[in-house]
């Protein structure tokens, strides 16, 4: 058996023969820390075959979930954010900017797109965490609102997928005008009679909760995301209590009545699908 042995100037080591995984076959569960394989993974809607943790994804992923055949017409793809405070924190916004589209080939923190979802149309816009925690900036707050005017034009049911860290820090006041730009903008979709749906995913907080993602026709959440618009230790800290269980889940917050409903993301086109489907008639 000295197939496994390995001597050198007089010392012995033992050492074990293994094959590389390739990069992105393998990935593990966050929650119950079992290995998941990323075809089947992918086959599950991302959601844990052994658990059913729901794992972050960004607009790719659900795009891919959600539209029909994963066909879809991307909407105002070259959007960038411009640095009106000029904001240098140990490091240029605009270099805090260039890092996180090379690193994660977005434009900034949120797709639009229009497609089908089980025979119907509808414009999704997706936020994705990867790009600075998902923050709320001037770019989403205007794809947003295109997205909407978008709907309004062609009549077709609008759907917010929200995953953010809240407002971003780096264009303050301009990022804080976001939540009046958007909710503005969605009081018009209403008042053309034309649906919005709001998803809640995992995180959905700060600002963006204080605005678009809570004023849906129909709020869902996926199960398990935190929801909220302070964070718990802020809260905690603020009112010197201890905070119930499960404080900030979505199942917390649907009990407390701030959501219509809880979806399963292996479920989620068929209701998204019925629910456009029962709003278009």
């Amino acid at each position: 058996m000295a197939w496994f042995k390995r001597e050198k100037k007089g010392i012995i080591t033992t050492t074990e023969e293994k094959k590389e995984a390739p990069d992105g076959l393998w990935n593990k569960c966050p929650n119950c820390k079992k290995p998941l394989h990323q075809a089947e993974l992918q086959e599950n809607k991302y959601v844990c075959h052994y658990c059913s943790y729901h794992l972050r994804v960004g607009s790719k992923e659900y795009f891919e979930v959600l539209f029909d055949n994963n066909q879809f017409k991307e909407l105002f793809p070259n959007l960038t954010s411009g640095d009106p405070l000029n904001f240098n924190d140990n490091k240029p916004y605009t270099d805090r900017i260039k890092e996180s589209q090379a690193k994660t080939g977005l434009k900034d923190a949120i797709r639009s797109a229009v497609g089908k979802i089980e025979g119907e149309d509808i414009v999704i816009a997706c936020m994705d965490f990867a790009f600075i925690g998902g923050s709320m900036g001037s770019v989403v707050g205007e794809k947003i609102a295109r997205s909407i005017d978008y709907s309004i034009k062609h009549k077709v049911p609008f759907l917010m997928i929200s995953k953010s860290g809240g407002a971003r820090m780096m264009e303050a006041a301009f990022s804080l005008m976001q939540m009046a730009k958007t909710s503005a903008k969605l009081a018009l979709l209403s008042q053309a009679k034309i649906p919005y749906i709001s998803l809640l995913t995992d995180p959905t907080t700060g600002g963006v909760t204080a605005s678009y993602a809570m004023l849906g026709d129909i709020n869902i959440a996926e199960p398990g995301a935190l929801i909220g618009f302070a964070g718990p230790r802020v809260i905690k800290e603020t009112i010197k209590k201890d905070l119930p269980k499960g404080f900030q889940t979505s199942e917390f917050v649907l009990e407390h009545g701030f959501l219509d409903f809880i979806v399963d993301r292996r479920a989620m086109k068929a209701k998204l699908g019925a629910f456009v489907k029962m709003m278009n008639n």
